[in-house]
């Protein structure tokens, strides 16, 4: 049996610091954790197109361990339940309710859908007129479709066949009566037998021409794998009424996505099929995208691109051929398209790279050329015939173009702006879009047309206040409309009119929780539409400050400084741990730029560092890890020393005001972060002890290429083994807690990462503990395991902190 066939397996590690290992039950985090992640999650919130709704989705607490060990299986990168025929590890809803925005009051009218009882609810979505919601719930053995009437509250499971949703969203709506949905065919039949006895080799071969690939995990391995894969993402396409029966269209395949167009005549198909791949996954396989009538009948081949297993490690590197392919968001029915003009080979000098193509119903003439981008084209919004936003950008130089073009003339792209990527402070924004006239969202303009709006952070070094400005789209000059202030942090969830006059807003602080808000900029006045609650009040007397200092070469840093809740300095400095992630920048003065804003609530969820504070420790979060390669200069030949260079920078900066003594701080990070507190602990003395949670630590295990890293191994040899914290394992002379999900399937983190780590330590003398925990994948989920987790981050920062500080203490 292949990997990819087993069914997820139960198995707790826990290495002591000894040569042995043992199998050790959940563990459970002193109070307050437990009842913090207990507590009900504040409500995810959705806009109805027509502005007039909110629909609050109440989210399920952390799932148990035994939903999360469901069957799965792991094929072409995707992870399904083959029970329900959906994803595995969904992130589902317990219920769904209405508040009207339109009444204006204090007090909204709110009503709650009519769902069934412990249903898990996913993927919610308005029709174009606001009037049903379609949502899905999943039972133990199927994923079915509902829709609610908003005037009613009613709800009732759609006259359909069982959902496919193995592979994205399963359903669309086509107009507001209609949807088209992914469903399971009824001939299916059963599940391909898998035969334990080989019938034969596995093997694989290479042309002679260079294929490299980042490392990916859950791949197919033999041919059972496609028979299992074929089986379970196969699917057809239904026509779904919201008042009668459904109507199955064309013919079953691997069907990636389904678009309909905005005219509701036609949809987009994008489906996969063989030749199937063992060293890419489902998004690499080949691709069919066509145009179908809603009987199903093929109107236009867009392209049926080939597998693509060749291609440059390279960020800028993309797929030759037609790609992105969507509709025209302003127009009934015309198909838009980016095309390679280097055959996506950024190694290529070209003067433009993307060509963005046009072609309207009936799809029998030439696509027309909308644009050619000196960048690869990231988003273009839609307005009219006389208007449309393009986004290009181009990773290796960290720049950015953003133009306005003319779809419906042959004449030249306007730009708005040219940037850094890096530079956040100057930011433009987003621009904001609506429903439009076809019920699709496109560009909101002021009525003349002149002036259209954007929304963004608005990152400063006071950190963020986010901002809605206005932007003539003839000369791309801003006028700041309004600004979020102190003590709020405040940001746009949508713009309720042309002139922008009322607008609906998120708006948090330090003490109040998120809550949406109605604001007239006019009149200044705000109406409270939600009054959610604090989930974690036993976390509110902690305090935080957004602090800065430099490193040793001049360069800015910033981080967030939590001290625990009466915290009283004259009793002396606090155990601390520190919770980082380096990040690569071009320039110095883009990775001095402060991130994040002191007036957000904060409370911690899941398996978070921040539960520490209620454990009387001090956190320095997220302090600033700049890799910075100026000019032609590669940010990692030098990564070792910066990231030295800024933890010292963190450790001096806390130190000297107090709040921390040298002796007792404590590293840790996740994923990348992880990869960093190894590094660290080999290359430095200044952390007591380390927590490294779903770490990559040998980087020879991916050698074509990692985080921000574009060359490969056999080009930075020297890089790859001096940032690799394996090769230096025996320089790791403090105690490390590693921690690992069993069924992490992120890119490069393969679980035999920490399993060569800490034999390496241990293999060395070290003082190291392993926790790998069952069916757990690169983040976190079940109640058990998050419980567990932060059980071993308290009882290992006890250990190695707060017991040398008692020690200390002793006379």
């Amino acid at each position: 049996m292949t990997r990819s066939m087993r069914l997820t397996t139960v198995l707790v590690l826990a290495a002591l610091p000894t040569v042995t290992g043992a199998q050790e039950g959940y563990r459970q985090p002193p109070a307050p954790i437990a009842a913090i992640l207990d507590a009900q999650q504040t409500p995810a919130v959705f806009v109805s197109p027509d502005r007039g709704w909110l629909l609050l989705a109440e989210r399920a607490s952390l799932p148990s361990i035994a939903e999360l060990s469901e069957p799965e299986l792991r094929l072409a990168g995707l992870r399904i339940n083959p029970r329900t025929g959906g994803q595995s590890r969904e992130m589902t809803g317990t219920g769904l309710r209405l508040r009207a925005i339109a009444s204006g009051t204090s007090a909204p009218s709110e009503r709650r859908i009519e769902t069934p009882p412990g249903a898990r609810i996913g993927a919610p979505q308005w029709s174009e007129d606001s009037k049903r919601i379609a949502f899905t719930v999943t039972s133990d053995s199927m994923v079915s479709l509902w829709i609610a009437d908003v005037a009613t509250g009613s709800a009732r499971r759609a006259d359909a066949p069982s959902l496919n949703a193995t592979i994205g969203s399963p359903c669309r709506w086509i107009d507001t009566a209609r949807l088209a949905c992914k469903v399971i065919p009824s001939d299916r039949g059963a599940e391909p037998t898998r035969s334990i006895t080989p019938t034969g080799p596995v093997v694989q071969e290479a042309s002679g021409r260079a294929a490299p690939n980042r490392t990916y995990q859950d791949l197919l391995e033999t041919p059972a794998d496609e028979r299992l894969f074929e089986h379970y993402a196969t699917s057809r396409i239904a026509i779904v009424s919201a008042d009668g029966p459904a109507r199955l269209i064309g013919d079953a395949g691997i069907h990636l996505s389904v678009q309909p167009s905005p005219d509701s005549r036609y949809l987009l198909v994008t489906t996969s099929h063989r030749p199937f791949s063992y060293v890419v996954p489902v998004f690499r396989f080949p691709q069919r995208i066509e145009v179908w009538d809603l009987e199903g009948r093929m109107v236009k081949r867009v392209t049926d691109r080939p597998l693509i297993e060749e291609m440059s490690i390279a960020r800028d590197a993309t797929v030759p051929g037609p790609r992105e392919a969507t509709w025209r968001q302003d127009a009934p029915a015309t198909l838009v398209w980016v095309e390679a003009l280097d055959n996506g080979d950024p190694s290529r000098t070209a003067d433009r790279r993307d060509r963005l193509v046009a072609l309207a119903a009936p799809f029998d003439g030439e696509p027309r050329t909308l644009i050619d981008a000196g960048y690869r084209i990231d988003d273009v919004v839609w307005a009219s015939d006389r208007l449309a936003i393009v986004s290009e950008g181009w990773w290796k130089t960290r720049r950015e173009r953003i133009s306005a073009i003319t779809p419906g003339a042959a004449s030249g792209p306007r730009l708005l702006f040219d940037r850094s990527s890096e530079d956040r402070y100057g930011a433009p924004g987003s621009f904001v879009t609506v429903p439009g006239p076809l019920g699709t969202p496109v560009l909101l303009t002021t009525r003349d047309g002149r002036f259209a709006y954007l929304t963004g952070d608005g990152a400063s070094t006071d950190g963020d206040r986010p901002f809605l400005d206005r932007i003539e789209l003839a000369t791309g000059k801003t006028t700041r409309l309004w600004r979020s202030q102190a003590p709020y942090y405040e940001s746009v969830v949508t713009v309720l009119d042309a002139d922008a006059r009322r607008v609906i807003t998120r708006r948090e602080s330090v003490t109040e929780a998120p809550n949406y808000f109605l604001r007239d900029l006019r009149a200044n006045r705000v109406t409270a539409l939600t009054e959610f609650k604090d989930p974690a009040p036993q976390f509110a007397g902690v305090t935080r400050e957004l602090i800065k200092y430099k490193r040793a070469d001049g360069v800015d840093l910033s981080a967030t400084l939590y001290l625990p809740a009466g915290y009283d300095r004259s009793r002396g400095p606090l155990p601390f741990l520190f919770w980082a992630y380096p990040q690569e920048f071009k320039t110095a003065a883009a990775a001095a730029q402060v991130r994040g804003s002191p007036y957000r609530f904060v409370r911690p969820q899941g398996a978070s560092h921040l539960f520490l504070l209620t454990q009387g420790y001090g956190v320095l979060d997220d302090p600033a890890m700049p890799i910075v390669g100026e000019g032609s200069a590669e940010p990692n030949d030098t990564y070792i020393d910066q990231l030295v260079a800024g933890a010292k920078a963190a450790v001096d900066e806390v130190v000297r005001r107090g709040v921390a003594d040298r002796e007792r701080i404590a590293i840790g990070g996740h994923s990348y972060g992880a990869f960093m507190t190894a590094n660290l602990l080999a290359h430095s003395d200044l952390f007591r002890t380390g927590i490294a949670r779903s770490g990559a630590y040998n980087r020879t295990l991916t050698p074509f290429g990692f985080q921000a890293e574009e060359r490969d191994f056999w080009k930075a040899q020297d890089t790859y083994m001096k940032m690799s914290p394996f090769t230096y394992a025996h320089q790791i002379n403090e105690p490390v807690l590693m921690i690992h999900g069993e069924a992490d399937n992120n890119s490069g983190t393969f679980p035999v990462q920490s399993d060569r780590m800490f034999a390496a330590i241990k293999g060395n003398g070290g003082v190291v503990r392993y926790v790998l925990l069952p069916s757990e994948s690169h983040g976190y989920r079940a109640r058990e395991s998050v419980g567990h987790v932060l059980w071993e981050m308290v009882e290992w920062l006890d250990r190695y902190v707060k017991e040398r500080q008692r020690a200390s203490a002793q006379p």
